[in-house]
């Protein structure tokens, strides 16, 4: 009887020790609706091209495109006019001829 009574508690006190010894439980991971894959493209799209304008914007700048631009004018401007002064010079001429 004693031999029972120790094995009976040696198995009582293996199971209460095996008990703290449990995995947690795995839980299934839950797939995303259609609605929040829709929304998760969306953003990812809308990310990725704010990202790419970024950019090209921070390219145009790198290039002085601005200034260049204003430089051009200026040049343009200055050229058209001397021209424009000439040919303002001949049509004079031409029908002001003395």
């Amino acid at each position: 009887m004693n031999k029972l009574l120790v094995v009976t508690v040696l198995v009582a006190l293996l199971a209460l020790s095996t008990e703290s010894f449990r995995l947690p439980r795995q839980v299934k991971e839950v797939e995303p609706g259609t609605l929040t894959k829709i929304s998760d493209t969306v953003k990812s799209y809308y990310d990725s091209a704010v990202n790419t304008a970024s950019g090209y914007l921070d390219n145009i700048k790198g290039l002085k495109l601005e200034e260049k631009a204003a430089n051009l004018y200026t040049d343009t401007t200055t050229v058209l006019s001397t021209y424009a002064g000439i040919a303002h010079d001949q049509l004079y001429h031409i029908f002001y001829h003395n």
